[in-house]
């Protein structure tokens, strides 16, 4: 009965449930070629069996909702309840894209209003929520730094500089974008190396791409020389906004010399994005850059009323159908009017405290790959893994045994074994004590019985998976026989 069977497993010829009333209205058929060859082969289950197998699916799921979630980089926080219900009003659910802009006012609304205080919150002048996620605003943010130089017949500007600390998605973005990617290393302190920045910048550079804090939760203490730099040699500067979190309300990317950013409303603002989704990763930018954000944009009337602005002749192009991923929105939009101009920076500063806190308590024990954090921290288990054999996988393992979903592994790639652990401002210092007091008796483990670690979770449904097999030949879709 341990056994989770996939519901095609259980399922069984003849079964079914009805759950639709009898048809009232003339039946409708398909045009020729719309419709299916065959019919499709869905599994054939009663509602208690249905119910059951969602059921056993739930109780093997684990989320914020169920334990100590500390995903560095990810900001995995719990989500407040009135989100969920102002995104559930269906004013906002049944809803259709296409209908007329006079009977869709309320939700233009949203998005203008949206707009604002995230402008605000970020020093930027406008914004558009099309892009479906961070990766998607990251390109999406990119495309406006191509589209700005082209219209200035400035074509020679091939390179985008990445730090080494960056998000992987960065490189990824520029290079997809048709960018050549120019990675410069950090310095002894983990902060960007200046010297090495001014030798890569120059008439080529048409931009930077940073995340600031940075990924060894770093504020970039010389974030105005780095805009400067960037800026005199003609490049524009991206910020990666995946970091706001620690930063919100009490720091502007605009103000520190960023044109443009990316924002993660499915993380910094409170949308759960497990599973891939949902998420929203709008983009800001300055005024000189709105011309060529995607089309279209919410526009206020003098009467208040709102309308789509579709009219942007220099626009970089749509990235997503319609408006992007509008519920998400509407969360974002939930949770920023609940916390209010004092809410917003303490969220900010509590983050930070939180991190701190038990980088402290965790430094008993385990070395950090850097000292005071902002949001997040990252130990590095290079030590014990020449002494003991214990790595950082090891260790993450092991956390499972104790109900604690592991940190970010083996990120930032420039710290050997390495776990990024982001407390977030969510949990109560009672919970960093508990969680602190499960790290200290895995590292005593280590020491005593290292061989102990290698095989671990014990007590979990599953025990260590080929997880890289997964990733490369993932199972999509059912085999029948």
């Amino acid at each position: 009965m341990n056994d989770v069977k996939l519901i095609f497993e259980r399922s069984c010829e003849g079964k079914g449930l009805g759950l639709l009333p009898a048809l009232d209205v003339p039946e409708a058929a398909l045009p020729d070629g719309f419709g299916r060859k065959t019919a499709p082969r869905l599994p054939e289950l009663s509602e208690t069996e249905i119910s059951r197998h969602y059921k056993t699916l739930v109780k093997r799921t684990y989320g914020v909702n169920d334990g100590f979630y500390p995903l560095g980089s990810c900001t995995m926080k719990y989500n407040p309840r009135i989100n969920e219900e102002m995104a559930a009003l269906p004013q906002f659910t049944q809803i259709h894209p296409l209908q007329p802009e006079r009977t869709a006012q309320g939700c233009l609304e949203v998005l203008w209003r949206a707009e604002q205080l995230l402008c605000e919150i970020t020093g930027m002048d406008n914004m558009t929520f099309q892009p479906a996620a961070g990766a998607h605003g990251e390109f999406t943010g990119i495309l406006l730094v191509k589209a700005y130089h082209k219209s200035r017949g400035d074509e020679k500007r091939t390179k985008i500089i990445v730090p080494d600390s960056a998000h992987g998605t960065n490189p990824a973005t520029a290079a997809m974008a048709g960018f050549t990617v120019v990675s410069i290393p950090s310095g002894e302190d983990g902060c960007v190396d200046l010297e090495k920045l001014r030798a890569a910048a120059g008439e080529d550079t048409a931009g930077l791409m940073l995340t600031n804090p940075n990924t060894l939760g770093l504020f970039e203490k010389d974030i105005l020389e780095i805009t400067k730099i960037v800026h005199d040699a003609g490049g524009l500067v991206y910020y990666d906004g995946a970091n706001l979190n620690a930063v919100m309300g009490v720091a502007r990317p605009g103000d520190m010399g960023f044109d443009v950013v990316h924002l993660n409303l499915h993380k910094t603002f409170s949308t759960p994005h497990g599973g891939g989704g949902p998420g929203s990763g709008p983009v800001g930018c300055k005024a000189f850059l709105t011309p060529f954000l995607p089309s279209p944009r919410v526009i206020k009337n003098e009467d208040g009323s709102f309308r789509f602005e579709r009219d942007l002749p220099q626009s970089a192009g749509a990235v997503k159908e319609f408006y992007g991923n509008f519920l998400v929105d509407v969360r974002a939009l939930a949770y920023i009017l609940t916390l209010g101009k004092e809410g917003i920076p303490e969220a900010a500063k509590n983050a930070v405290l939180a991190a701190n806190y038990l980088m402290k308590k965790l430094s008993e024990h385990y070395d950090m790959a850097s000292g005071r954090c902002m949001h997040e921290f990252v130990i590095t288990l290079e030590r014990l893994k020449k002494e003991k054999g214990v790595s950082a996988m090891d260790v993450a393992k092991a956390l499972l045994d104790h109900g604690i979903h592991p940190p970010t592994m083996y990120f930032p790639l420039i710290v050997h074994e390495a776990l990024m652990v982001e407390p977030t401002e969510t949990e109560p210092k009672e919970t960093l004590d508990e969680v602190a007091g499960v790290f200290a008796s895995i590292w005593e483990e280590a020491q005593k019985n290292p061989a102990a670690l290698h095989e671990m979770p014990l007590h979990t449904p599953v025990r260590r998976l080929d997880e890289v097999g997964a990733a490369r030949n993932p199972k999509i879709r059912y085999e029948f026989e």
